[in-house]
């Protein structure tokens, strides 16, 4: 019976989310998260939905003479129905106010036939009567969760929505010169060394896994927000949730492990609903959702720049960046080029700091000082040719004990919770080290300084 049907699709939305593109280029900022060129039912619309995205990856104006001669060059204009195919779609379009709505029907649509396929799949799986069973329905459950991940579209939101969550979820619980001037850290040696982060740069903060890097770059987002900046958080591994909990167990100085469990005591319960409120004014804004290309972050958060004017952007983390092909090794390496470059060219676009954080190699371990090296950046590519500044954070005491730090160095006292940040690459100023002290508990860097003054 269903082999009668044609496949769900809306051949009316696919052209008027094309024609709104042909008559205001700019609307595609606002459907880029929603839609892919494969979620188009009709070739022909696909082709010029992906011509429009061409364009708008070069920084070029999107209009139907443009759209024409990039479906030129590829031999595919004749088949759509030359210049007069796109003529119909301007003229079918009286206005691009609804293309979200059209977006939207066209990506429900594509879902659907997902749907159908995967259906297909799973009944192939159930035919292929497989000895293990949990194996079988494991496949039949990724297929459904492609499905699924595909539909999802996550886009920011304000800490203020993520805190007023948190308190609704655990409120049952039982206890427990704004757009030019660069942007400051919070860490006064850093913004020395840097003279604070200058916008338009591309900065990359790398280190192994655990050290900090998530930690210290939204101690960065905290700092800048309370002079009134407004940050823009791409998270591609931690849930906006982990995010803001600790954002709040370092505003509030009460345990991060004992947040996460709602073990706080009344104290400390005080000290958390105080943070909220402090947090919830501030302009940080949190997007959680995976694997996203370079091209879907620059849609939203220029969205959000127009809406709000955005001063600093953090990418956790560089590597779980989504690229145009799904191959690793060589192909993955000129990826991570290409994103590094788009990066960059993102930074300038908005005249903003762009913070991407990055995964050293494992070939760190394998040196006996393990001190990060700028040949460290996994799959590095062009990372370190593109960034203007790259950063490593580096801590002994992850690496080695007391005693075996006693016994290497007798004469200098253990930097227990001392965090080195390592310039290793400043394209305004000298390369240099500084120390931080850093907070395990709280989730929070602080000026080494002030932790010994008793500040």
């Amino acid at each position: 019976m269903y082999a009668e049907k044609l496949p769900p699709h809306d051949p009316d939305a696919e052209e008027a989310v094309v024609g709104s593109l042909l008559i205001d280029g700019e609307a595609i900022n606002r459907i880029a998260p929603l839609v892919k060129p494969e979620d188009f039912y009709r070739e022909r619309n696909r082709w010029c939905f992906e011509a429009c995205q061409s364009l708008y990856r070069r920084g070029d104006t999107i209009d139907q003479i443009a759209v024409a001669r990039e479906l030129s060059l590829h031999e595919r204009l004749n088949e759509v129905g030359g210049p007069a195919y796109l003529s119909h779609l301007v003229n079918a379009v009286p206005t691009s106010v609804h293309i979200e709505y059209f977006a939207q029907v066209v990506n429900q649509t594509a879902t659907m036939r997902r749907l159908i396929q995967a259906a297909g799949e799973i009944a192939a799986i159930g035919y292929a009567d497989a000895p293990d069973v949990n194996v079988a329905m494991q496949e039949a459950e990724d297929l459904l969760f492609r499905v699924r991940n595909t539909q999802t579209v996550r886009d920011f939101v304000s800490i203020r929505e993520v805190l007023d969550q948190y308190l609704e979820d655990t409120a049952g619980l039982d206890p427990m010169d704004r757009g030019t001037a660069p942007i400051p850290t919070g860490f006064v040696d850093l913004d020395a060394a840097l003279g604070r982060l200058q916008r338009g740069d591309l900065i990359i903060l790398a280190a192994r896994p655990s050290i900090g890097k998530s930690t210290l770059a939204m101690n960065i987002a905290r700092y800048a927000a309370g002079q009134g900046a407004v940050a823009a958080i791409f998270s591609l591994e931690m849930s906006r949730e982990q995010l803001a909990l600790r954002l709040l167990s370092a505003e509030a100085e009460v345990d991060s492990h004992l947040l996460r469990l709602g073990l706080l005591n009344e104290a400390a319960s005080r000290e958390m609903v105080t943070a909220v409120g402090e947090l919830s004014d501030l302009g940080i804004y949190m997007d959680d959702s995976p694997l996203q290309t370079v091209l879907d972050m620059r849609s939203k958060v220029r969205r959000l720049h127009t809406e709000k004017g955005v001063d600093l952007l953090i990418i956790d983390y560089l590597q779980l960046i989504a690229g145009r092909s799904e191959g690793r090794g060589e192909n993955r390496v000129q990826e991570l080029s290409e994103i590094t470059r788009q990066l960059k060219a993102m930074a300038r676009d908005l005249n903003v700091p762009v913070i991407a954080l990055s995964q050293l190699s494992r070939s760190i371990e394998m040196r006996p000082d393990h001190y990060p090296q700028l040949s460290d950046l996994r799959e590095s590519g062009s990372i370190e040719q593109d960034a203007d500044v790259v950063a490593f954070i580096h801590r002994e005491d992850k690496i080695m004990t007391e005693d075996q730090w006693n016994e290497r160095n007798p004469t200098k006292p253990y930097p227990e919770n001392q965090a080195q940040i390592i310039i290793a690459k400043n394209r305004h100023g000298p390369t240099n080290a500084i120390t931080l002290y850093f907070r395990a508990q709280y989730m929070r860097f602080e000026n080494l300084a002030a932790e010994y003054s008793g500040v």
